[in-house]
């Protein structure tokens, strides 16, 4: 019996030394007040609705704000962050809440690429208007054509039939894109719809969460990298849907080298915004502006000053 006891004393004193062990190690990683400081692994979890299943927490280091900046941008927020270093370049009001417009659609993609269907029938319902790649009730189309509708024409129309064809539906999908934004560790960002469109409710996130959110897109989804960095794609006509013509929206892919896309953003509220990525001189930006007034040349100007900063030499660009 004192064997017995003994034995059944020492496995508690092994699960709480394990249990206390799991706590030390993820301390550092998680903070009452926000922000995540390095890598973490992944641990399983399990969402509300049992659509998002992982973990997956990165956040950047923290660094101190960039001083003798030669430029004044007029974005509300921005930020560079070099992804080879880990190191902040630029910053402006990163974690400030702000309307992000299109830039809705990298988690749009995010939902899309881990959630995929063999294929996808547009309804009447996604033919929602403003910016569109063109599709038609009733045609039927891969995952593939429509990210690329998604991300260089930023449709809306694509970005609604990948909701509306979410298993569980539109609603479910939206939740699954706030999911997401939980099980990267981010606290200020809400997703309303997946296309980015006013008018639908409360739609914000951060300069800061933007650019987790780019890093998991780029890194995780090698299809959204190739299609982000693409110019133009033209899409044959089959028997289930008509030819397209889809050009990416400015973002210095063919006037910036080393420029690979991303994604560009714009509504009266959000104003002019853009997230690029640069792999150039052996280091890898992501660049976030928010709310510019000239989103194209403040780009360059935070580009410039970024490879500067690093000891690069900026390329020749138009």
């Amino acid at each position: 019996m004192k064997g017995l006891l003994l034995s059944f004393c020492f496995s508690l004193l092994c699960i709480a030394g394990l249990f206390f062990l799991l706590l030390w190690l993820i301390t550092p990683y998680i903070s009452a007040e926000g922000p995540v400081l390095s890598p973490m692994p992944s641990f399983l979890t399990r969402s509300k609705n049992n659509q998002v299943t992982t973990l997956d927490i990165w956040l950047p280091l923290e660094s101190p704000k960039a001083t003798n900046v030669p430029f004044a941008l007029s974005a509300r927020a921005a930020l560079s962050y070099d992804l080879t270093t880990n190191q902040t370049l630029y910053v402006k009001s990163p974690t400030t809440s702000l309307p992000m417009a299109s830039l809705t659609k990298i988690m749009t993609a995010i939902v899309a690429l881990e959630h995929p269907q063999k294929t996808y029938t547009v309804p009447q319902s996604a033919l929602v208007g403003e910016d569109s790649m063109g599709l038609s009730a009733g045609e039927t189309l891969s995952l593939p054509e429509l990210l690329y509708g998604l991300i260089l024409h930023s449709g809306n129309d694509a970005a609604e039939t990948l909701a509306a064809n979410f298993p569980q539906g539109r609603g479910a999908f939206i939740q699954a894109m706030n999911d997401k934004v939980q099980t990267l560790g981010l606290t200020h960002t809400h997703f309303t719809n997946p296309t980015g469109l006013e008018g639908d409710g409360s739609q914000r996130t951060t300069a800061y969460d933007l650019l987790v959110m780019t890093k998991y897109a780029l890194e995780n989804f090698p299809l959204f990298g190739a299609i982000a960095a693409t110019a133009e794609e033209n899409i044959s006509q089959t028997q289930t849907h008509k030819a397209y013509s889809l050009e990416n929206e400015t973002n210095l892919l063919t006037s910036y080298p080393g420029v690979q896309g991303v994604k560009t953003g714009y509504t009266p509220e959000a104003g002019l915004c853009l997230v690029t990525y640069l792999n150039y001189g052996g280091h890898q930006l992501i660049a976030v502006v928010l709310g510019s007034d000239d989103r194209r040349g403040e780009m360059i100007e935070l580009l410039d000053f970024s490879l500067e900063k690093l000891g690069i030499t900026p390329p020749p660009h138009g």
